[in-house]
């Protein structure tokens, strides 16, 4: 009879080892489904994702409460819904610019679509697919200006944000315009509303996203002749090379189905401002 016990026992404990073997550790993001590591066997084996975005920009990413919402949002959706994440197993996670790489390469997030220009000294640190967007520096006039691009400023008041690439543009390359400057963007809507400065100027994407405001529909333009380039990313982990070409899989689809436009038009498309044509065939190279 002890015997008997004995064997029993040890088969039972054979078969948990044997289990637990097979169905690995729901929360390593690793070991089960398909065996993929990074962003594609997180979201296989956890139905979740952590996304950062940015909190403050209308029409990109603005938080109100505990909701978040804006283009960088939807296609934080449209990469989730790609990898078989729904909306309600994204955790958004507000970021600054600063503390983008660091949240990438911490594990803080799995994903960063906040703005994020791609450029050759981010890219030492983490990986990029996309471009999903080219952004480029652009002014934002009242409805009725004239302006038509930067030669035209000579004299002219354009606000901007102290010590930001775009003061700095305007600074040494277009010296004859005054500059009014802030510590953020929002500051410069109302002077320009009430005919204090001429222009804003910033990223032509963050400029469609204020005059999508519903206090400022109708009463601001985006020129639409930008003078820089800033391609927009999406930061992921250095090493995962399959997560990144996954992300471009997902983008190159919206963008052939339509889905890639429904999210501009239902954001900053409320500002006038046609849904841009995405360029698949500039795509990251992710291993690079």
């Amino acid at each position: 009879m002890r015997i008997k016990r004995v064997a029993a026992l040890a088969a039972t404990a054979a078969l948990a080892v044997t289990m637990t073997a097979c169905g690995g550790d729901e929360g390593s993001g690793e070991g089960s489904g398909s065996g993929a590591s990074g962003i594609v066997g997180k979201a296989e084996n956890q139905k979740k994702l952590v996304i950062g975005v940015k909190g403050d920009q209308p029409g990109l990413g603005l938080q109100t409460g505990n909701q978040y919402e804006g283009f960088d949002i939807e296609i934080g959706k449209i990469i989730a819904k790609g990898l078989g994440v729904e909306e309600s197993g994204i955790e958004w996670k507000t970021t600054v610019s600063n503390n983008r790489e660091p949240f990438i390469q911490q594990g803080t997030v799995d994903l960063v679509v906040a703005t994020y220009t791609i450029n050759d000294e981010r890219k030492q640190k983490i990986n990029f697919a996309g471009p999903y967007f080219m952004a480029g520096q652009d002014l934002l006039v009242k409805t009725d200006s004239t302006i038509t691009g930067p030669d035209q400023l000579n004299g002219k008041t354009v606000c901007s944000v102290t010590g930001s690439t775009p003061a700095k543009r305007i600074q040494e390359e277009y010296p004859q315009a005054k500059l009014q400057l802030f510590d953020s963007y929002s500051k410069c809507l109302p002077v320009l509303d009430n005919g204090q400065v001429d222009a804003l100027t910033t990223d032509d994407i963050i400029l469609a996203g204020y005059a999508a405001q519903d206090q400022y529909v109708g009463k601001f333009k985006v020129v639409g002749n930008t003078f820089s380039e800033e391609p927009y990313g999406i930061g992921l982990k250095k090493e995962d090379t399959a997560g990144c070409e996954k992300v471009n899989e997902i983008l190159k689809a919206a963008a052939e189905d339509g889905t890639y436009k429904a999210a501009w038009d239902a954001t900053v498309g409320k500002s006038g401002t046609p849904a841009p044509e995405l360029d698949t065939t500039k795509l990251t190279n992710c291993s690079a």
